[in-house]
Parts: C-alpha cells; structure tokens; sequence
C-alpha cells in the first residue's frame, strides 16, 4: 500500500508539456509512481475535475521572522507555495551577533515594514551563527526553506559599527568570505544584497558601502557552490538598473552562477524603460549571462495609516520623518498645528491626483463609517474640504486609525504585464511575503496569476504558468529533486481547480505577536497543498502537522531530513 495516492486528476508536471489524465502515488516523501495506479493508498485524495501539479515556489519572500513562531508561512502555504526563499534584499536574520539584533530589527521595520513589537513579543533571540538560525527555523518547520545569507549582515558580522561608514578593507574581504563559506556549508542558497534601501535613521544599508571588489570577492565564493546572487537596483531609473544588470552579467560570466534582481514593474509611465531593461536582459543571455528580472503578478496597491510609517511617504519627507520619528502624540499635533499642517500640504499638493484617488478602507468610530468605502474626492466633497484636507482631519479624528488604499498604482496594464509574466527570461516572483504586512496582502499571487492571467486573459496558458512556478524556479535557484512531477523526485504537490484558483480579498487580521495586525488573503480554489509527501493543507480542514519542510538546498542530504523528519 502506498502513503498516499492521488486519484483521477489531469497532472500538469511542470516540464510545460501538455496536462494529461494519470494517477500520482507517493512513498517515504517521494513519488513512486504517475499513471494507472491499482494499489491503495493509507490516505487518497479524489482530484477530478482538478489540476495535481508540483508545489509552487516563491523566490523572493522575507518570512525569516515569522518562520520562529509559524513554520507554515501562514498563509503562504494554502495558495500552493511549498518552497519559500526568504533572506533578500541584504537582511536575513544570521549570521547575528547579539550587540547588532535591534540594529537588524530596524532595518526590517524600515525596509520590509515590520512591526518593532512583532520582534520584542514574538522572537526569542537564542541564535548567532547561520547554523544555529536554520537549527531554530527548522523546529516545526512545515513548509521548505532556500534561506539566503544578507550581504549587510555579513558586513555587520566583520566590520561592526565600520559595516555602516565605509568600503571594506582586503582583510575584512577576506573575513567575509570566509563567513560567507560557513553559512553556505550550513546550508544558505545564496547571497543576497541591495544598492537602494535604507536603515531606520534614513541612511543607507550596510551593504551599499561595499565596492565592486568586495562584490566580485563574495560572488567568487558563490562559484564554489554554484549559489544564486540576489540584487535590489536602483529599480526607479532606467540607466540605473541596465548599469546593475550589465554587473550581474559580468559576475555571472566570470563566476558561473545564476543572478537575480528584482523588482522589475511596469506601468503606464515606463513602458519604454521596461522595454530597454528587457532588451538587455536579451543581449545579456546571449552572452551566456543568466540575469532573470523577477515580476510579480499583482498590481501594485498600497493601503497605509499614519499610526505606522508608510514608505508611500517616502518621496516627501517633511510627511515621512513626521510618520517615522514622531509619537502618536506629535503626529497629531503636526497636523493639527495650523503652521505645520499647512507645510505638509504644501509638500503634497504636487501629488494631489494620488490623494484624490484614495479610498477609506476602515475607521474605528461610528460618525465617520459613512464614509468607509468612498474615495477622497467623495469624501472631501461631502465635507467641503479638499480630499487631501479630508485625508488629515479624518486621521486626527481617528487619533490616527483611518485607514486608505491607493488601488492601482502601476503594474496594472495586463497586455504589458502579461506579456512580461510570458517572456522566457523572466521570472516570476518579488511576492515579498512576510513583509510590508500593514500596506497590502503579500499572499495570493500565484492564484492571482492563474485566475487573471490565465484563465481570465488567456495570456498563458495552465502549462506554461505552472512551469513558470515551479521547475523553472527551482532550475533558477538549483534547488534540487523540486519543481517536477517525476518518479523518485521529493512529493511536494498542489491540487488546484482550474476553473475556481484565484485569491479572495485583501482582509485585516490580528494575529501577529504583540497584538499585531497584517493583510492576508485567503486561497480560493486550492484543494490540498503536499509538502514532502505529508498532507501540510486542505480547504477542508485547514492546516496539518503531517507536512515536512525542510532546509533547500542545504548541505544535509534532502532524503535524508525526510527520513529525520
């Protein structure tokens, strides 16, 4: 008898080739078989009418802290998502030395938008070295995990305070290639590092101090591995972005390894940019280069309050450092104050057409629910205030608990999006599940790329997105016996309806530590959810404890943590 066998489905194996009628069955973790299968299984599962495909892969995440207090990346998993890269854009979470966690904390609340109290209530702080945090993660683990070292706290690890001053000396080079080592021994899937972020107090990462030199030393260990560099460009400039791309192209030339950057967006006012960079991502594979621009499928729409600082604000910094470095308190009286409201409204007025636009999403008070669901314009209308004025005054009468959307606000044009999400070059991913909790749902993009682009559009179709998901992530990222239904490959698997996969909507939930609260969206048309050959997700009854993630790719024999598991 079989563990499991999956009955009467169409199997799309990820290849891109053509679905096809089979049953799937699977033993001690891995598929032992994919046809007519005769033999029961101790538990079977009736797909018909249902696609059965490999289990999704999400590059480019930042669950590193919620993987310590939720192994299943809730609600990553029940879309589909098997496999999480979490660790980009310079910051993971080890190597750490202990004097430098709040400094690390700051930077996530910075960059990825992570609540501070999420970190004091829901992390306890027992690791420093690379090892030591996948030993922590792994505790519970449920769904599979490619963790990337970040380039900024390698620096932090060597140079200390120096880290966030100037550019490395030869023995500190040196140094960080040697850690960089260790954390690849212990099982890291690559390097991540970024040319654009910024810290807590608005000065730049550690890792935008590093010169070219430093950056080659590292790729350079990456070669031994044949480990995935991750990038953030300058992705707001063009010319910018080519120059970063053309340096991914020489690294990859000159060490052999694979490249990534993200994001790439496209929207009605860079059409042309997109083209340019797409262009050289072109010229660059004929090289030999491997640089994939990662795209993600979902418009941009981004809802803030002012309670928290909200990197819409970012371009304007007289309303950005009131909302970073002010207390609720001080919040409250700059917009009040006659002289500093009439400042911030000088500041905005160049944006007007984004406050405008703007919808209520939600208010705590009953005078102002009439107001919930209307835009700013309607609002302002209704109160004989400019919507930008009515956007201020509904916050301070909230103290600070109104909360709008501005819906979107690019990567909203489905022929260009489409046609990106299609092209062979590019991959699919820049979800950045986990992060930016309070200013859009990070989940869902997978179904949203089968339920719009899909089946909706029918501008791919089920195959070519499957593959897009799955065997071409995991061949990107090398990660290995994932991303293919095949015999004797690792039984990570998705059931899905290919008439119902979509994402339901963006709903505010408490559940992060420390009372917290965060955006998620639910799986619509997701049946069952395997991760190594354990049940990890139904529609029916939700979460299991039978799923067994594990660290990808690991230097520990992927059979092997099965088999532990």
């Amino acid at each position: 008898m079989y563990d499991l066998v999956i009955r009467n489905g169409r199997v799309v194996d990820g290849s891109g080739m053509p679905a096809y009628a089979a049953d799937v069955a699977v033993q001690g973790g891995r598929i032992a078989k994919i046809g007519r299968i005769e033999q029961g299984g101790a538990r079977e599962i009736d797909a018909a009418g249902k696609i059965v495909a490999p289990g999704f892969i999400d590059p480019h995440t930042h669950f590193d802290a919620q993987l310590l207090w939720d192994g299943y990346a809730k609600p990553a998993l029940s879309h589909g998502v098997t496999t999480i890269v979490s660790g980009n854009c310079s910051l993971s979470l080890a190597p750490l030395k202990a004097e430098h966690r709040m400094k690390l904390v700051g930077m996530f609340n910075q960059i990825e938008e992570m609540p501070l109290k999420a970190f004091r209530e829901g992390v306890v702080w027992d690791w420093e070295s690379f090892s030591e945090y996948l030993a922590r993660i792994r505790k519970g683990l449920a769904i599979n995990v490619g963790q990337l070292v970040g380039h900024s706290v390698l620096r932090l690890w060597v140079m200390g305070e120096a880290a966030m001053e100037r550019t490395a000396t030869p023995d500190e080079i040196a140094a960080m290639q040697d850690l960089l080592r260790e954390c690849l021994d212990a099982g890291a899937i690559g390097l991540s590092t970024s040319y654009v972020d910024m810290d807590e107090t608005l000065k730049p990462v550690p890792s935008r101090y590093a010169d070219a030199g430093e950056v080659d030393a590292l790729a350079s260990v990456l070669s031994e591995y044949g480990r995935v560099l991750q990038i953030v460009p300058e992705f707001y400039d063009p010319d910018l972005t080519i120059a970063r791309l053309d340096q991914l192209a020489e690294l990859s030339l000159k060490h052999s390894i694979p490249t990534t950057f993200s994001p790439l967006f496209v929207s009605a006012d860079n059409v042309d940019a997109v083209e340019r960079v797409m262009a050289r991502v072109d010229e660059q594979f004929a090289r030999g280069a491997r640089v994939w621009p990662q795209v993600q499928t979902r418009p941009i729409d981004i809802s803030f309050t002012f309670a928290v600082p909200s990197l819409i604000f970012i371009r304007l910094p007289g309303w950005y450092n009131v909302m970073r470095f002010g207390s609720p308190d001080e919040i409250v009286e700059a917009f009040s104050n006659p002289e500093s409201r009439a400042r911030l409204i000088a500041e905005a007025t160049s944006q007007m057409p984004l406050w405008a636009a703007l919808r209520l999403r939600q208010v705590a008070s009953a005078a102002n629910q009439q107001y919930v669901g209307k835009t700013l314009t309607e609002i302002g209308q209704m109160r004989g205030v400019t919507p930008l004025k009515a956007m201020i005054d509904l916050s301070v009468e909230e103290r600070l608990d109104a909360h709008f959307i501005a819906e979107g606000m690019g990567h909203n044009q489905d022929d260009k999006v489409g046609g990106l999400l299609k092209h062979p070059r590019v991959h699919i991913g820049a979800s950045d599940g986990g992060a930016h909790i309070l200013s859009f749902s990070t989940y869902g993009d997978t179904g949203y790329l089968f339920g719009h682009f899909v089946r909706g559009a029918g501008m791919l179709t089920i195959e070519e997105a499957v593959k897009k998901v799955t065997s071409d992530t995991a061949a990107i990222w090398g990660i290995p016996d994932r991303g293919l239904l095949q015999k004797g490959l690792v039984a990570d698997i998705v059931v899905f309806d290919p008439a119902a996969i979509d994402r339901g909507e963006e709903v505010f939930v408490q559940d992060v530590p420390g009372d917290g609260s965060r955006y998620v969206r639910d799986a619509h048309g997701v049946d069952t959810v395997i991760v190594g050959g354990g049940v990890a997700w139904t529609a029916a009854e939700g979460y299991s404890a039978d799923a067994r993630g594990v660290i990808v790719p690991g230097a520990v024999d992927v059979a092997a943590e099965l088999v532990a598991a």
